[in-house]
């Protein structure tokens, strides 16, 4: 039986999210052994190498859709593929670097809720930058988030904790990164972009731990099992799974499906590490969520 391609789609939009989720532990753990830079750019490396595997065993496939295609269309299809992939990879270089030095101090379930506020801000940044209006569903949303945010990270005497004001600014470059995923995946090979992205965080990343840090080659292999499991899973398979399935799932299904990350955090991050929230967080947590699912809620039709 042929599935659905925007069924398929959503599938593997929810086996994104899980994956995401559940990386949170990983980088947890990846950081008791080595800077946060440093376990960027292994995984990365990693995930630069498995997707570029895979471009390459790809590549006779994506020869012949070429071969359907002018001479001007192939030389913006492969234009279209390199800057993609050096666009992609710088938003998601600073993403995951925030993110990543966060995770230090605070906890996946934390971690993984304010991540998610990159689905509240992509509606602000296409009305701020390419003017594009949202409902007013959307902004609603927003002010939810907002008040979730404050309940989930922001402590008596209005301060952030450390970790918390780090991550809070990932979601904006992951909001860049998925604004650019949307513009080029339809318009280059997205294994091939997905690989280059992978490429361009490795040599940023490197450059950056050899200046802040001072990476060793005992602290690759004391956590040669966060990196593996983040490299191959969350970074190559699940950025991967992103750029493909966006081709055929609706934006708003995908961006709703995609915040389900959140949930997944949480859970692996009371099940595997016995993480605890309190009452004030949970209630923020549920907020924030709400406020995704609203924000994704398609406009009635006119009649």
């Amino acid at each position: 039986m042929k599935i659905n391609k925007k069924v398929l789609g959503n599938i593997l939009l929810i086996l994104t999210a899980f994956i995401w989720g559940t990386a949170f532990v990983g980088q947890r753990q990846g950081m008791e052994h080595m800077g946060p830079i440093t376990f960027n750019a292994c995984r990365m490396a990693l995930a630069a190498l498995t997707i570029g595997t895979v471009s390459f065993v790809l590549r006779k496939r994506d020869a012949q859709k070429k071969q359907d295609m002018s001479d001007q269309s192939r030389r913006e299809y492969r234009k279209n593929t390199v800057i993609g992939g050096i666009c992609c990879g710088f938003f998601l270089t600073i993403a995951a670097l925030f993110q990543q030095m966060g995770m230090v101090y605070t906890t996946a379930g934390k971690g993984g809720f304010i991540t998610a506020m990159y689905i509240l801000l992509v509606p602000v940044i296409n009305w701020i930058l390419f003017k594009r209006k949202s409902r007013p569903l959307v902004w609603i949303a927003v002010l939810m988030g907002i008040a979730g945010i404050y309940l989930l990270c922001v402590t008596e005497g209005l301060t952030l904790e450390k970790g918390d004001a780090l991550v809070m600014v990932c979601p904006f470059f992951f909001a860049g990164h998925i604004l650019c995923c949307d513009y080029f995946v339809q318009r280059a090979n997205p294994v091939e972009l997905s690989a280059i992205q992978f490429f361009t965080v490795t040599v940023l990343s490197t450059i950056m731990a050899f200046i802040v840090e001072n990476p060793t080659w005992q602290q690759v292999t004391a956590a040669v099992v966060p990196i593996v499991w983040l490299g191959v899973l969350s970074s190559g398979t699940g950025y991967t799974l992103q750029i493909i399935a966006q081709q055929w799932t609706d934006p708003t299904v995908a961006s709703l499906l995609m915040s389900l990350e959140a949930v997944f955090a949480v859970l692996a991050g009371t099940v595997l590490l016995g993480e605890r929230m309190s009452a004030r967080e949970l209630f923020g947590a549920a907020i924030m969520f709400a406020a995704i699912i609203l924000a994704q809620i398609p406009a009635g039709k006119r009649t």
